[in-house]
């Protein structure tokens, strides 16, 4: 069984080279132990304009299963994911991000979770996690369950963490799915989860906590917002499909 790990990166000089040589060696203890016969790792460089695409380049012409796919100019997250998951050639396809915000340890555990439960697609969730928002304060972390439920409800699911950047499917199941999205921003994962459902695939939840913390980026007002609109144009795309 060959495993395809998806990594986007937008301007990450200054951790990709830890961030490769950290996948590498995490990647070879599980191939050893037997989780998988065989991986690839895929760096994605959506557009980056400092050192990224050059340190991509280096670590794969030093180990070939190393994958780089380099683009420009910059699309947004979810154009890099799906150039990610659509290069892949794995039997199962996970993504996560340049920082390894959720360690490496449950990359692991998720192939052989979403190989014993059967699922087709494998979501990480905080919210069910007994330490998942350890390190958010009271406020932030009521402000991130209400966002992520009222998200959730437009979209019309009940999934606890649609937004956990930590997602693991079949590969021909997230290379079929892949294939017909066409969202760039951070509502992708809306989109991928909405066409998985719709299509009849089983989506499992998988309990996950933040290991390494970044400073974020998200206004919940602002993109939450801007969230919902994407949503909504998601919806219609698919409502169109159908007729």
């Amino acid at each position: 069984m060959k495993f395809s790990l998806v990594i986007p990166a937008y301007n990450e000089e200054a951790i990709l080279t830890a961030t490769a040589k950290t996948l590498t060696d995490a990647l070879d203890a599980m191939q050893k132990n037997g989780i998988f016969d065989a991986w690839e790792l895929i760096f994605v460089s959506d557009g980056s304009c400092d050192a990224t695409p050059a340190l991509i380049e280096e670590a794969s012409a030093h180990d070939p299963r190393i994958v780089p796919c380099i683009y420009s100019p910059n699309r947004g997250k979810g154009c890099a994911v799906r150039t990610g998951v659509l290069a892949s050639s794995g039997d199962y396809v996970l993504y996560t991000d340049c920082d390894l915000a959720y360690g490496t340890d449950k990359i692991g555990e998720a192939v052989q979770k979403i190989k014993g439960c059967g699922a087709d697609s494998l979501i990480g969730s905080r919210a069910i996690h007994p330490e998942g928002y350890a390190g958010y304060n009271f406020l932030r972390k009521l402000a991130s369950r209400i966002y992520l439920r009222v998200l959730a409800a437009f979209a019309g699911f009940r999934l606890s963490d649609s937004q956990c950047g930590f997602k693991c499917m079949k590969g021909d199941v997230g290379r079929a799915i892949f294939s017909k999205c066409r969202t760039d921003s951070f509502a992708f994962d809306f989109e991928v989860l909405m066409r998985a459902q719709r299509s009849g695939k089983t989506i499992a939840e998988f309990p996950v906590k933040i290991v390494n913390h970044r400073a974020s980026t998200v206004h919940l007002v602002r993109d939450g917002l801007r969230m919902l609109g994407d949503i909504r144009g998601i919806k219609r795309q698919l409502k169109k499909e159908q007729k």
